[in-house]
């Protein structure tokens, strides 16, 4: 990136990190990058050490939510080289949220070289454990200190890392998600459901709460207006075998495109099985474990990666799928997909994005 400006972290945080008791989300690595829009341009490109940012009480961001923000990951592979995995599609993903959002675009490009530059200096952070990562949070907010309710003319974008380990400990039992017919994740048209932004999060906070304190795992979100087509798992996208089919709800603008479902769906495809992308009735649901053809209920996710469905309640009543223990399917997925991730298998795509800086 032209102009990038560096300034390193006087000491590393590193010797702080315990894995054994990170939480998700809770640690972050010694530097992160900025930028600001101002005067119409993206501007002043930096990696700084990573800490809090000066923000005034009144801007935009803090009371009109006009924001978007990103997740991918970062890997230390089998023969020690990093690898991102799809960055360019997390980048156009965020430029598509910015347009939805009336944010500045930021070029896919610019995205790329920024997170691979901090990826590279924040290297050592990067746990070679089966299964961790480093996971990257690229955001884009509105700075503008202005309460008129309309776009702001300044916006500030950061990239900040943190290491990570599995985001579920379900183990062989799988997830257990509760059929949600009250609450409402986004509005089924016209909203901003496959955006990622922040109105999109917030919104699930109730419903996953009492999920958890009803002994869930996650919450499996209905529509918002009849509250019987399937739309996603928590904050993941959610797959169902049936029989010799995989099907998978449609991207109807109410369900976030995730570059991990795009990725599974390409796997399948890889394998002969081709993937149903259609609305998907919850009474499908019901109906296909009743007789038996509900073979493999599975998540997809860039934390979660690939995990199975081992219950869904709905209306009191279990779910099982038929091979929700073994979840074969599943599994392999996972196995396939991390393999591309850590280099054991051939990224016969494309998709792995080395960081040789």
């Amino acid at each position: 990136m032209e102009g990038l400006a560096v300034r390193l972290a006087e000491r590393s945080r590193l010797g702080d990190l315990d894995l054994d008791r990170a939480v998700f989300g809770e640690i972050f690595s010694d530097h992160m990058f900025s930028m600001a829009w101002r005067d119409g341009a993206w501007r002043d490109p930096e990696i700084v050490p990573y800490g809090p940012i000066p923000i005034e009480p009144g801007a935009m961001t803090l009371h009109y939510a006009q924001m978007a923000f990103e997740g991918l990951k970062a890997f230390v592979g089998v023969d020690g080289r990093v690898r991102l995995f799809r960055p360019d599609r997390n980048a156009r993903r965020l430029r598509l949220s910015c347009r939805r959002m009336c944010i500045p675009e930021i070029d896919e490009d610019d995205f790329v070289a920024a997170v691979t530059r901090l990826v590279d200096i924040d290297r050592l952070w990067i746990s070679d454990r089966p299964g961790h990562g480093l996971y990257i949070r690229p955001i884009v907010f509105s700075a503008e200190a202005h309460l008129e309710v309309r776009p702001s003319r300044s916006y500030r974008f950061i990239v900040m890392t943190c290491p990570v380990g599995a985001y579920f400990t379900s183990g062989d039992a799988g997830l257990s998600l509760k059929v949600e017919d009250r609450f409402a994740r986004t509005a089924p048209h016209g909203g901003v459901g496959e955006t990622k932004t922040s109105a999109n999060y917030a919104t699930t906070f109730a419903a996953g709460r009492q999920a958890r304190e009803d002994g869930f795992d996650q919450v499996l979100w209905l529509d918002g207006s009849q509250h019987r087509y399937v739309e996603e798992a928590g904050l993941m996208n959610v797959f169902f075998k049936l029989g010799e089919r995989v099907v998978t709800p449609e991207l109807n603008g109410a369900i976030l495109p995730g570059v991990t479902r795009e990725s599974v769906i390409a796997l399948l495809a890889d394998r002969g099985i081709a993937v149903e992308e259609r609305e998907v009735a919850i009474d499908e649901v019901v109906a296909a474990c009743d007789d038996g053809a509900l073979e493999e209920a599975f998540v997809t996710g860039t934390a979660a990666v690939v995990l199975p469905v081992g219950r869904l309640s709905f209306k009191g009543r279990d779910l099982i799928p038929l091979l929700a223990g073994a979840a074969p399917l599943a599994r392999s997925l996972h196995d396939e997909l991390t393999g591309i991730q850590y280099g054991r298998i051939e990224d016969r795509h494309g998709w792995n994005r080395p960081v040789d800086v």
